[in-house]
């Protein structure tokens, strides 16, 4: 993994910083270039003949760097959390050694528009007090000023349903044409039999006078 930094530097030191990258110094005195930390905040940023204050910052967020060989693959190469910022004489270093800008136009006060803000300091008292209640509680005891009271619940007996009465089934209803057939069935035996008493004995008709 390769090791990279970002350098800011005014839009005046830009220019003569591009001509020496591009070989193209507008003055021969142009081409020194040295940064030289105090210490591990602040230092010195020379190009030619002037100097710059430097301060070390930390970007809020990381940024990876990549590289390409065709425009059209790119390889990762670092991680970078740290910026060196070069600034004009006049301009106030910053505060704290956290940057709150990011690199683009959308990362404009990224530490207040777009992180979480800090959690609020807890009395210490108050945290040790808490980690002796659980100590208690996971032994078996209450924790401090609580008051416990036992309430005892009444179990509800489940009342039985009651079982239904069996319900009378009505005997099937024959269909009408069903009940005249039957009735004429019973007819015909008696007509028969009507017909059977006007014969004597030998089954021969009396008023019968073909015979």
């Amino acid at each position: 993994m390769e090791e990279h930094f970002i350098l800011r530097v005014p839009p005046s030191v830009a220019e003569r910083l591009n001509g020496v990258l591009s070989e193209r110094a507008q003055a021969p005195e142009d081409e020194g270039i040295d940064i030289c930390f105090r210490d591990a905040r602040t230092g010195m940023f020379t190009i030619g003949k002037d100097q710059f204050e430097v301060s070390l910052v930390d970007l809020p967020c990381v940024v990876e760097s990549y590289k390409t060989y065709d425009d059209t693959v790119l390889i990762k190469a670092a991680d970078i959390g740290q910026m060196i910022l070069v600034r004009d004489n006049k301009e106030p270093a910053p505060e704290g050694g956290e940057h709150k800008d990011g690199l683009t136009p959308a990362m404009r006060d990224a530490r207040k528009r777009r992180f979480r803000r800090d959690a609020e300091i807890i009395n210490p008292d108050f945290v040790h007090n808490v980690e002796n209640d659980l100590v208690n509680i996971l032994a078996g005891g209450t924790a401090r000023d609580v008051d416990v009271e036992v309430v005892e619940q009444e179990e509800d007996v489940e009342e039985a349903e009651p079982v239904p009465a069996p319900v009378a089934v009505p005997p099937p209803v024959q269909p009408a044409a069903a009940v005249v057939a039957s009735d004429k069935i019973a007819a015909a035996p008696k007509a028969i039999d009507e017909y059977d008493d006007s014969s004597d004995e030998n089954g021969y008709y009396e008023d019968s006078d073909d015979y």
